[in-house]
């Protein structure tokens, strides 16, 4: 299989690149606009087709890449049922397999983060990793303060949901803002301070009880990415800080 996995330092994003191989078709996940234009050299210099551009979620710390994928490669867009983004091509619901030339993913609803979002298993009938996007961090997990987040779904949609999987199977999150590339399902269940030797209700009152200011791109991110990454008319990108 081929994996590549690329990162946007400005807003501390992971896509990944996936493909059963060289000359094959393909599929990301979680692209930035700003970094289009190097996920298509890698497609072509891997001789890929990108077929699927998929969001674990609707972003409010960048501006996804999808419309411009779509725009450039004629790949599909994808989103969970629940998004509002009405650009989207396909919609994926709770159980969907979807299969790229002998790469397939599995779609988990996993709400808490934002009402919408989205994991997805790779090699579901033997896991191998999960695409958490921002529900599952290394080490952490995704605010719960906006856009429809849930405290106690994100507990729900972790432990009872993606704490399910094999404890091997790899966790790659949509960011890491302390140089993790990578983790484990097991790692998180002994390890995320969040997670361990905690109780819902404990967790519950943890992340309502935090104070984090929005992230600076928000305003222009989630109209963008409602609009699969079309910046609002008049409107330059300012610097963006983490979230």
């Amino acid at each position: 299989m081929l994996f590549r996995q690329y990162f946007d330092a400005e807003s501390s994003t992971y896509t990944y690149l996936i493909a059963s191989g060289a000359g094959r078709e393909a599929l990301i996940i979680d692209p930035v606009k700003d970094m289009v234009p190097h996920y298509l050299k890698a497609i072509s210099d891997l001789d890929l087709k990108l077929v699927r551009a998929i969001d674990t979620h609707t972003h409010a710390d960048h501006v996804t890449g999808l419309g411009d994928l779509r725009e450039s490669t004629g790949c599909t867009t994808l989103m969970g049922e629940f998004t509002q983004a009405d650009c989207v091509s396909e919609h994926v619901r709770e159980g969907d397999l979807l299969d790229v030339d002998g790469v397939k993913l599995r779609a988990v609803y996993t709400p808490g983060h934002t009402n919408e979002s989205f994991s997805f298993v790779l090699n579901p009938e033997q896991p191998q990793a999960v695409f958490t996007g921002d529900v599952l961090l290394i080490r952490g997990t995704g605010r719960t303060d906006f856009q429809a987040g849930d405290a106690g779904k994100s507990w729900d949609s972790i432990v009872d949901k993606l704490f399910k999987l094999p404890d091997d199977t790899l966790v790659y999150p949509a960011h890491d803002y302390k140089g993790w590339t990578a983790s484990s399902i097991g790692e998180e269940k002994r390890h995320n301070p969040r997670l361990a030797n905690t109780t819902r209700a404990q967790y519950i009152e943890l992340m309502n009880g935090l104070v984090l200011s929005n992230p600076k791109l928000m305003d222009i991110a989630i109209p963008a990415n409602l609009a699969c990454g079309q910046l609002p008319a008049g409107r330059n990108k300012p610097g963006l800080a983490a979230v």
